[in-house]
């Protein structure tokens, strides 16, 4: 197996942790935390916590999720291929996980307090979130100035993040013999107009603080039918919206229902399933502007949603950057490599021992 940081991002892929099931990883992780006597770990669930206590002017927290998604395609075991390591998790986000656990383990007298966050259950729904989950029980030991979220952003800071929703459309009709059709009303039928505009949906874009954000809506659940020859009298479509932060929830749902609505007659359905508000940019604070500057590079967008929207939430200015191509991640053939993991890790070694 490789050493060096390149090594511990192999090990960590090896160690299975699909959501639900990360126990392995955070007795890993929680071991590997226990050999540093200048930090105090403490662990809730699979959630494991390691603090500085060293009297610095602020406290930057350094957080990321253990879990992953299932493998797919034979990627459930690490593979190196010269200098890029493959594997379920590789991106999104063991490496960036092995770059936190390098530098907690070689930063001994940090420039600011850390707190370095490893929870569980990020890739499934909010209800079950680690990182949730330590807000209620222990926010003590979250507290802290700024924040950095270790998700894949190809070594670039992603600002803030976007909110998302999904809605639930309820077309009504009425059942009749596929031979008569005229004497019934067919619900599937109904939901074309709704995807005819949601196909149609042209991207709302804004820009805060020199990021742009991209809306986007897609349909991606529809069902409907009772059998191969009746004319169905139900049918629905779910479409899930991301949206800006500078809209709330509300705001957006506004926005669809302005769109979509019309489409819909009495007693039709409208359900707003779930939802989650974004995050504006912070990067007026000191920290996060120094995380920007040792990049080297501009700041964007934050395209999906990510905790950094919990952070802010919960008074937390938060920025995402990590290593790996977040468009990798969830794909057979998700990767990172030695260069991104090293480039990263110089950025975080940089703020951590200079504090901006």
């Amino acid at each position: 197996m490789p050493g060096g940081l390149f090594g511990l991002a192999t090990a960590l892929v090896a160690i299975p942790s699909v959501s639900h099931h990360e126990g392995l990883m955070a007795d890993a992780v929680s071991s590997a935390l226990d050999r540093c006597p200048w930090l105090t770990v403490e662990r809730v669930g699979d959630n494991v916590v390691a603090r500085t206590d060293l009297g610095r002017p602020g406290r930057l927290l350094m957080a990321g999720h253990l879990d992953t998604v299932p493998p797919v395609g034979g990627n459930e075991e690490p593979r190196v291929v010269g200098d890029v390591l493959y594997g379920v998790g590789a991106a999104d986000m063991k490496g960036g996980l092995a770059v936190m656990l390098h530098l907690a383990g070689a930063l001994s007298e940090p420039a600011v307090d850390v707190t370095w966050c490893f929870y569980a259950c990020e890739e499934v729904e909010q209800r079950f979130n680690g990182l949730q989950r330590l807000w209620e029980l222990r926010p003590d030991l979250l507290e802290a100035d700024a924040a950095i979220l270790g998700e894949p952003t190809d070594g670039r800071v992603e600002a803030g993040c976007q909110g998302t929703l999904r809605v639930r459309i309820g077309m009504e009709g009425r059942r009749a013999h596929t031979a008569r059709p005229w004497t019934g009303r067919n619900a599937v039928h109904r939901l074309a107009p709704v995807l005819t505009a949601v196909a149609g949906y042209e991207s709302r874009r804004t820009v805060l603080d020199g990021c742009e954000y991209a809306e986007q809506l897609q349909a991606v659940e529809v069902s409907g039918g009772v059998a191969g020859n009746v004319v169905p009298d139900e049918a629905s479509v779910t479409v899930n919206h991301r949206f800006a932060p500078d809209r709330t929830v509300d705001q957006a749902e506004r926005s669809v229902r302005e769109l979509l609505g019309g489409h819909l007659d009495p007693g039709d359905k409208w359900e707003l399933v779930t939802s989650a508000p974004g995050a504006p940019p912070s990067l007026d604070h000191p920290m996060l502007a120094g995380l920007v500057a040792a990049t080297g590079s501009p700041p964007r967008a934050k395209l999906g949603w990510t905790d950094v929207a919990s952070l802010w939430a919960h008074g937390v200015p938060a920025a995402n950057f990590g290593p790996g191509d977040p468009s990798q991640a969830h794909t057979p053939g998700e990767h990172v490599s030695a260069g991104d993991l090293d480039q990263v890790a110089a950025v975080l070694e940089r703020l951590l021992r200079t504090g901006r």
